[in-house]
């Protein structure tokens, strides 16, 4: 991996919370990702591919 170029703000960590919604009064299930940053509330991701980001890394 590269440095950071001294100019650039370093990354913020990012946290995931899996979960497993039900829809249709128990009929039907998935699972969910949701990828966020703490520091920003607008800045969120929820997706239905199931991968933690420590899989990812």
């Amino acid at each position: 991996m590269s440095p950071q170029p001294a100019d650039t703000a370093p990354p913020e960590e990012l946290t995931s919370q899996a979960y497993h919604i039900t829809v249709d009064d128990g009929r039907d299930s998935f699972c969910a990702l949701s990828i966020e940053s703490p520091d920003v509330d607008a800045a969120w991701l929820i997706s239905d591919t199931v991968h933690s980001l420590e899989s990812m890394r």
